[in-house]
C-alpha cells in the first residue's frame, strides 16, 4: 500500500514537471531557431538600416531604458525609416494610449514568427524613441505570461541579436543575467 501512494505522488510530481520542462525547451529552441534565421538572413542580405552602425540602432538609447504592460491590438510589418529593409512591428494599448512596438526586421523573424498574437496581455521592455517623427518604442523583450519570452536585444547596450552569430548571443547572454527585474 505505501509503494502505491509513492508511485501516485511520484507520478503527480512528473505530470507537474514536464509542463515546465517542455515549455523550457520550447523557449529554448524558438530562440535558437529564429537566431540561426537571423544569422543566416543577415549574411544573404544587407542590414538595410539594422546594423549596429545604422541611425535607426543609435535611437535606442539604454539610459532611456522602461518597461510597460499592455494588451497587443495587432502585428504588422512596418519601414520604420526610408531605405530600411522591413520589419515586424506591434500596436500596443497601454492606459488608453496605443504605442507602436518595434521587434525586428522581418528577415529575422516574420510577424507569424514571433509567438504573439492579437489579444495577448505582454510585459515590454525597451526604449521609446523618436523615429521618422513618430514616437515608437523599439523592443528589447517581450514577455508573455510565465513561459513566453522574445528577447531580440540585449537591455545592457541594446545590441540587436540578428547582427550576432549563434556564439556571441551565447557570450553576452553568459555575461549579461537578467538582473532578477521582474515584472
Amino acid at each position: 500500500m505505501l509503494n502505491v501512494g509513492f508511485l501516485i505522488f511520484r507520478k503527480e510530481s512528473i505530470m507537474i514537471y514536464k509542463p515546465i520542462r517542455i515549455f523550457g525547451l520550447m523557449f529554448v529552441l524558438t530562440s535558437v531557431i529564429i537566431s540561426l534565421n537571423g544569422v543566416r538572413a543577415g549574411e544573404q542580405q544587407n542590414m538595410r538600416g539594422w546594423g549596429v552602425d545604422d541611425l535607426y540602432h543609435k535611437n535606442y538609447q539604454v539610459a532611456k531604458f522602461e518597461k510597460f504592460k499592455a494588451k497587443v491590438l495587432r502585428i504588422k510589418e512596418v519601414i520604420p525609416m526610408p531605405g530600411m529593409a522591413p520589419g515586424v512591428a506591434m500596436d500596443v494599448k497601454d492606459d488608453g494610449q496605443i504605442i507602436e512596438v518595434q521587434i525586428c526586421p522581418t528577415w529575422f523573424a516574420k510577424p507569424d514568427e514571433i509567438g504573439i498574437k492579437k489579444g495577448d496581455r505582454v510585459n515590454i521592455r525597451g526604449v521609446r524613441a523618436n523615429i521618422n517623427n513618430k514616437e515608437v518604442f523599439i523592443a528589447s523583450k517581450i514577455k508573455k505570461e510565465d513561459y513566453f519570452e522574445l528577447k531580440v536585444r540585449f537591455t545592457k547596450d541594446g545590441i540587436p541579436f540578428w547582427t550576432l552569430t549563434p556564439e556571441e548571443v551565447f557570450k553576452k547572454n553568459r555575461k549579461e543575467p537578467d538582473n532578477g527585474n521582474n515584472w
